[in-house]
């Protein structure tokens, strides 16, 4: 991906939101600081697989939303991890993010429940 300006960045992730329909220019936009985020905790920019991503969003949700993650979810159109992987695959599509081979849509299938991971195992008063 060439590196392009916050504006510019904005401007086609809106463009691809909107035309898809489904997904909220800031779930789009919550998936980059996720991989900014696991890219962080890597301590180095690497490729991150399905499963790490989903992780990284899981733990920033938590640390930005807590109880309410799934509520802001909802409110931005993704019910489930599923929903994360067709936003990724979209920017896939458009030259937004970068994929190997052995990346797939299924690496987001079913990874985790949000109402088991945002609502039922939310601990008040802890940090992530």
């Amino acid at each position: 991906m060439a590196k392009e300006s916050r504006a510019d960045l904005i401007k086609r992730v809106t463009d691809i939101a909107e035309e898809d329909g489904r997904y909220s220019v800031d779930c789009f936009l919550f998936v980059f600081e996720a991989l900014n985020y696991a890219q962080a905790k890597f301590g180095k920019k690497r490729h991150v697989t399905g499963k790490e991503l989903l992780e990284a969003l899981k733990e920033l949700a938590l640390e930005r939303f807590g109880p309410m993650s799934m509520t802001v979810f909802e409110h931005w159109g993704a019910r489930t991890t599923d929903d994360f992987g067709e936003i990724v695959f979209l920017l896939v599509e458009n030259g937004l993010l970068g994929k190997t081979s052995s990346d797939s849509k299924e690496d987001f299938r079913q990874v985790f429940d949000f109402e088991e991971v945002f609502i039922k195992d939310y601990k008040y008063g802890s940090k992530v």
